[in-house]
């Protein structure tokens, strides 16, 4: 497995770091550093902020994924490669993990090479805005709790169909908003509160978490996506709400 380099970053103005705004030229600076932070204890944070809980959001999103062994899986922001390697284990073809973050691929790398699971799966540093992938060179794109951290998700959208192969498939699983609203103030007090102290004694990193809740609180609701998803040309666009709407599933095909 080798980690290959690509892609850029640019735009002007600002945008938002959680619920900061920062020129647009440093925010995917400062997310990397973000998650160069806390690579290491990325997967284990997972697990104890969502008790467990993303497991099963991840298995859903794979079950209406439906993988299928002839399919090539573009897998972006794919960090330590958990969906690819569940991917690979339900039958899916070949997988590219993308990421900006080289620490976060190294984990993946380090973790597949220990597991011996990480057959069938390629690594590439690439920005999700300016993919280094040619066009109409894959048959699904995935993207799981990353596209909040881009710069401009538009771009990211469109650069998702641009790669896809007619006929392909886009999913996203994202925080979303919960649907219930009597949930709120616990779910505030938790994510504001007891969140980043969790990624304090655990991490090593508060802030690293606080910009995570932010970013959560930031991203489009489920229709906006949805809206957005559209406007940049992908079709059949529908999404399903896991927990209540605390995590969505957005799926969209090219046609």
């Amino acid at each position: 497995m080798v980690i290959s380099e690509s892609g850029s970053e640019n735009g002007s103005d600002s945008a938002d770091f959680g619920f900061r705004k920062v020129p647009v030229a440093e925010k995917a600076g400062l997310v990397r550093d973000v998650f160069d932070s806390v690579a290491g204890r990325y997967d284990l944070m997972n697990d104890l902020m969502s008790f467990g809980i993303h497991r099963l959001w991840k298995s859903a999103f794979l079950d209406w994924l439906a993988p299928r062994p002839g399919e090539l899986l573009l897998d972006v922001a794919g960090g330590t490669g958990d969906i690819a390697v569940r991917y690979r284990a339900r039958g899916g073809g070949p997988v590219v993990v993308c990421d900006i973050n080289h620490a976060m691929m190294e984990a993946g790398i380090e973790r597949a090479s220990r597991r011996g699971d990480g057959d069938g799966v390629s690594w590439v540093c690439g920005n999700a805005e300016a993919l280094p992938l040619p066009d109409r060179s894959v048959d699904a794109y995935t993207i799981a709790f990353g596209l909040r951290n881009v710069t401009h998700i538009d771009k990211a959208l469109a650069e998702a169909r641009r790669v896809l192969r007619p006929g392909g498939r886009f999913m996203c699983l994202e925080f979303s908003r919960p649907a219930i609203t009597a949930i709120d103030p616990a779910y505030d007090f938790y994510s504001f509160k007891l969140l980043p102290e969790i990624g304090h004694y655990v991490a090593g990193d508060r802030d690293a978490y606080v910009y995570l809740v932010e970013s959560i609180r930031k991203f489009p609701d489920q229709e906006s996506l949805k809206a957005r998803m559209a406007a940049v040309g992908l079709e059949r666009v529908a999404h399903r709400d896991l927990s209540g709407g605390i995590a969505a599933i957005h799926s969209a095909w090219r046609l």
